[in-house]
């Protein structure tokens, strides 16, 4: 166990590894010379850290056509990066300065995908309300469950509720926010949730980034359901 953690440690300690974990981190698959450009190395290099990533098993990669993508092996090696990311996060100087940076459209801070489910404030602010009112329970450390009221409450958004005869943690997880340092929804039922809201054009990826920001229509629906105060 100890020379695993050493292992990971190792590939995780690299700059050029590590921009491109975190480039990978909306669940997306890209290709070897689009890593390449974002970790600033040249693509010999870049092959040496994919070639590497793999083998540590926190990438996959798979061919199609001439090149060969690359994306994050499983939802529990993004979970990893976003909890070292907590401890890499600044505190903030003021509760204003906080506050700014949240609600500032368009940065990572105020919404992003992580791993194709919902973060950041946005994220973390949905997760909370949705506690508030019963509709998500804290169960242990790593999972949620959802009570009848909260099926019902999903349910009539359009979001299918899985099965919860599996893993907890994979249906409805509590995931560590880092740029909130609190709770957001990830899991199957994060996931699904995110692709509904995407659906229905209440939120939209921002091209280019892991970033999203909240449509017109998002920012009405959110407060009537969640009487979230997105400006």
């Amino acid at each position: 166990m100890r020379d695993q953690l050493s292992v990971v440690a190792s590939l995780l300690g690299d700059p050029g590894r590590a921009a491109i974990l975190l480039s990978l981190m909306s669940g997306a698959a890209l290709p070897a010379g689009e890593l390449a450009a974002i970790a600033n190395v040249a693509p010999q290099t870049a092959s040496g850290h994919l070639a590497r990533l793999v083998e540590g098993g926190l990438l996959q990669s798979e061919h199609q056509g001439r090149h060969r993508y690359y994306r994050l092996s499983s939802a529990e090696v993004a979970d990893a990066i976003e909890a070292l990311l907590v401890l890499t996060a600044r505190p903030q100087s003021s509760r204003d300065a906080a506050n700014a940076q949240k609600r500032a459209t368009g940065s990572l801070a105020y919404a992003r995908t992580c791993y194709a489910h919902l973060a950041g404030w946005l994220g973390v602010h949905i997760t909370r309300e949705l506690e508030l009112r019963g509709l998500l329970v804290a169960s242990g450390r790593k999972a949620y469950a959802v009570p009848a009221s909260g099926q019902d409450w999903f349910e009539s958004l359009g979001v299918q509720v899985p099965s919860w005869e599996g893993s907890p943690e994979k249906l409805a997880r509590r995931c560590l926010d880092w740029t909130e340092r609190r709770h957001h929804l990830a899991g199957t039922l994060g996931v699904a949730l995110f692709k509904r809201l995407h659906e229905l054009h209440w939120v939209a990826p921002i091209p280019g980034s892991r970033a999203v920001r909240v449509t017109v229509e998002g920012k009405r629906r959110l407060w009537e359901l969640l009487r979230l105060p997105i400006g």
